[in-house]
């Protein structure tokens, strides 16, 4: 992304200590062949664990292999049906159908872009069995309110985390007073592996047990297989990646969390809205939408200035081909179709610099300005 004067990401400042510390660790475990479950794995996910105040965190392939597992581990399958949100990432409904189950959906919310919980109580029939909530560009949904709807209808819930690591809810981390929170550590996270890596913390040891049995072809012991499982393993070198790269992580999300409070500060007075309705701690931008009616012009203004600003989502999990089964159409979910038209990202990530942020903020008056 050479051509833009604020890039899209900055994987340089991902990476301190690279020469020092990360790279003859990476040099030690390439000659000593210790590349499955090797002991770098565990201990990320011990540490994953404790930064989160999770009892377990067992280290998977990828965000969208926790999400399968977990709800394949939790007991989720054919004729069980899960409420999830229609404004997500393609893989939080497709987790559901890759264990049997059927995903429905409900609309999300027009101030902070999240599951709306009152319709996903309406959602709920005899077959549901279990809620995915997620925690839509870093920020937290109201954990809270979300086990009180669960208790009332003896649901699972399970928290798509893949945006918002290092954010609480009701004073708690996400991803932690739930059945299991799943994790992506893919390249664009907060958070991220250099290639794909996931997690899934929970509480619970016989199903963390599970989970442990399942990632691993379903065996304890090598060649004894007890279930058919998966091959789903966090390898040494990402949970090497990881494990450098987890110290930093709250600082990282401080430097966030000022640089968005100075987009909103900076474009305040235009005819622009952002996601609303976040606490202290309850959000980490992971990405920093801004919601126009002139989206598309915005988007092509910027990149033509130098601003690598992009479109996430833009067609909600209704309307894509692969659910057409589901049997939606547009018209059934308003608020996440309208967000799907009219959001953008702007650049955000721990190193952008004041010029940069200068930059990106000026692009946009301009743009309106004219």
């Amino acid at each position: 992304m050479a051509e833009y004067r604020v890039g899209r990401y900055d994987y340089p400042g991902q990476l301190p200590g690279l020469d020092e510390e990360l790279l003859p660790a990476l040099r030690e475990t390439l000659l000593r062949g210790d590349y499955v479950l090797g002991a770098a794995v565990d201990r990320f996910e011990r540490a994953f664990a404790g930064y989160l105040g999770a009892r377990h965190a067992v280290g998977v392939n990828s965000g969208t292999d926790a999400l399968i597992l977990a709800l394949h581990a939790l007991g989720v399958g054919p004729g069980d049906e899960v409420i999830t949100v229609a404004n997500t990432f393609h893989a939080s409904a497709q987790a559901v159908v890759r264990v049997g189950a059927t995903p429905v959906l409900a609309d999300c919310r027009p101030d902070n872009y999240l599951l709306d919980l009152e319709q996903a109580e309406a959602a709920v029939t005899p077959r549901t069995r279990a809620i995915i909530v997620v925690h839509l560009f870093g920020q937290s949904v109201d954990m809270t309110e979300v086990h009180r709807l669960a208790r009332r209808h003896d649901l699972l819930v399970l928290e798509d985390c893949a945006q918002a690591v290092g954010a609480y809810s009701g004073g708690a981390r996400v991803g932690t007073t739930s059945d299991a929170g799943c994790w992506s550590f893919a390249p664009s996270k907060n958070l991220a592996a250099a290639g794909d890596a996931g997690a899934i913390s929970l509480g619970d040891d016989q199903i963390a047990a599970a989970l442990r049995r399942l990632r691993h072809f379903g065996q304890d012991k090598q060649n004894e297989h007890q279930v058919v499982g998966f091959n789903s393993r966090l390898d040494t070198v990402q949970a090497l990646v990881l494990g450098h790269k987890l110290p930093h992580l709250d600082a990282w999300t401080r430097q966030r969390v000022a640089i968005a409070a100075g987009y909103r500060e900076r474009l305040a007075g235009l005819p622009v809205s952002f996601q609303d309705g976040a606490g202290p701690g309850e959000h980490v931008y992971h990405l920093f939408q801004l919601r126009t009616e002139r989206r598309d012009e915005l988007v092509s203004h910027l990149r033509g200035s130098g601003v690598d600003a992009v479109v996430r989502y833009p067609h909600p999990i209704h309307l894509q081909e692969a659910f057409a089964s589901l049997g939606r159409r547009r018209g059934d979910f308003p608020v996440a179709e309208d967000l799907a038209g009219t959001t953008l990202c702007l650049p955000l990530y721990p190193s952008m610099t004041a010029d940069q942020v200068d930059l990106v903020c000026a692009g946009v008056r301009e743009f309106f300005s004219s």
